[in-house]
């Protein structure tokens, strides 16, 4: 069990990253000292150093652990027992929501990737690699049975749906005129009717 410094009871890997999150967000990475981060967190050097090797270290892990949660609900919709269309709005939906849930993290990752070494970067390709080669299966699923139109390529198809997912951190905002869900909802609709045979 992770320990904790204070009596809120959150564990220090969890402050320390909500602290890094918000200082990235805010800041950016390259202008977010460990001292601020530590001092945001409510802890030494010695325990952000404990569990994290480096301040690239919580920069990797501030997008890997987004990517973890919307991995396991991708394979959870893609292993469920529905029809295929069914389980392909659900994961188009998901991400959407996942992504806006975690906004900051999503823009900071866009912002920072670059300042990652090329190892952490590679094994963040990696990551969403996988993530991706997931989602298009379940696309390539439906076009060889003939349920969606292979008209288009289905990478075409991913990268299209993850286009419009990525640059939510650019427009979304939680007070506009649309929820999270209705965004989903709309992206997840319009990626089934390009697909529509």
């Amino acid at each position: 069990m992770a320990r904790t410094t204070d009596g809120d009871g959150t564990p220090v890997p969890q402050r320390l990253l909500a602290a890094a999150t918000r200082l990235f967000a805010e800041r950016g990475y390259d202008r977010t000292s460990v001292q601020e981060i530590v001092e945001a967190a409510g802890v030494t050097k010695g325990a952000l150093y404990h569990y994290f090797g480096s301040k690239e270290d919580l920069l990797q892990e501030v997008y890997s652990r987004v990517l973890r949660v919307q991995q396991e609900r991708l394979d959870a919709f893609a292993d469920a027992d529905e029809p295929v269309e069914t389980r392909l709005r659900g994961a188009a939906a998901d991400v959407v929501v996942t992504t806006i849930d975690n906004l900051d993290d999503a823009s900071i990752f866009f912002r920072s990737m670059h300042h990652l070494s090329p190892e952490k970067h590679k094994q963040v390709r990696a990551e969403r690699r996988r993530y991706h080669e997931r989602f298009r299966a379940l696309v390539e699923e439906g076009q060889q049975s003939g349920v969606f139109s292979s008209a288009t390529p289905a990478d075409l198809v991913v990268d299209y749906h993850f286009g419009s997912v990525h640059h939510l951190s650019t427009w979304y905002r939680p007070d506009g005129p649309m929820s999270k869900q209705e965004v989903a909802d709309q992206l997840a609709d319009l990626l089934l009717r390009a697909l529509r045979p």
